[in-house]
């Protein structure tokens, strides 16, 4: 199994990056990632500077995937997701919109968090799962270059729960090669990530890539053993979530067999949300495949 060491931190999904490495289709390797606050906060005292590295969410990357064209589409599961240190950090991000009600006298809250035995202990009285996901993983657009902070069609800085072992992710290739950036694993992160702080951590991350040739989609999908997801982001929320909606009944028709009209019936009933970071407008819709598997 091939392995990519941290190396240069990437803070954009660059076309013009020379690839780390070259995998064929299928291969399964292991990526170490910084994590989201560029490794600052390591020990009691440490604090988030932003004068110093005033970016978040280094990425490992790009990854080429030999014979990936544009209009083909990344199938990646994901197979582990491990603390490279033992330990999580997190502080207290700005409350933004929430000023409104809580005031602007916000302390720094920066604290490391040891992982052990399944958890991570936040504090002596409070110990929280250990639910890691990876919050950034995207392939590179055509144009452009957008930074490590928003999501997109390109997957991006999408902070969904459900991009975590056991899953694929599904996106779509834009340039030859595909160019893939992983990285911002968390070691837990609450539904809307509140303070766009998640309990952040430095990973190891073992994926296996397939390719799927001529297949197009819109943005990123997400399969779990038990459900079928789509991802949006942007804002005002309400027209993400409406997007999300619309291609995940787009792929219940083109896939599965669905009449259009019949699965948005059906998604009223039986849909739920998980939620990135709210002022990002990021979730993913998602439905239990013990239904799709009845088309209608």
């Amino acid at each position: 199994m091939q392995q990519i060491s941290l190396g240069f931190l990437n803070y954009e999904f660059s076309r013009f990056q020379e690839p780390r490495i070259s995998i064929d289709p299928g291969e399964t390797i292991r990526v170490e990632s910084e994590d989201a606050l560029s490794g600052q906060i390591r020990k009691a005292g440490d604090l988030r500077d932003k004068t110093r590295v005033p970016f978040s969410n280094p990425l490992t990357g790009p990854i080429f995937i030999n014979q990936a064209e544009p209009d083909d589409t990344l199938a990646i599961k994901i197979e582990a997701i491990e603390s490279r240190d033992g330990q999580c950090a997190t502080y207290t991000g700005n409350p933004k919109q929430l000023c409104q009600w809580l005031g602007t006298d916000v302390p720094d809250g920066a604290h490391v968090c040891p992982i052990r035995d399944g958890y991570v202990y936040w504090s002596d009285q409070i110990k929280i799962p250990y639910q890691p996901m990876l919050g950034c993983i995207g392939t590179t657009p055509a144009y452009g270059m957008p930074s490590t902070m928003p999501a997109g069609t390109h997957g991006g800085n999408m902070d969904i729960r459900e991009v975590t072992e056991g899953n694929t992710l599904y996106l779509p290739v834009f340039v030859p090669g595909a160019l893939l950036y992983l990285g911002d694993a968390h070691a837990a992160m609450g539904q809307g990530e509140l303070s766009a702080t998640g309990l952040e951590m430095a990973a190891q991350t073992t994926l296996t890539i397939e390719l799927i040739k001529q297949k197009t989609i819109t943005g990123p999908r997400i399969e779990s053993p038990n459900e079928l997801m789509t991802v949006s982001s942007g804002t005002p929320m309400e027209r993400a979530t409406a997007e999300a909606f619309a291609q995940l009944i787009l792929w219940l028709e083109a896939d599965y067999g669905w009449n259009r009209w019949r699965a948005y019936d059906l998604l009223t009933h039986v849909a739920e949300i998980s939620m990135g970071y709210y002022e990002g407008g990021g979730l993913a819709v998602k439905i239990a495949k013990e239904y799709v598997a009845h088309p209608s």
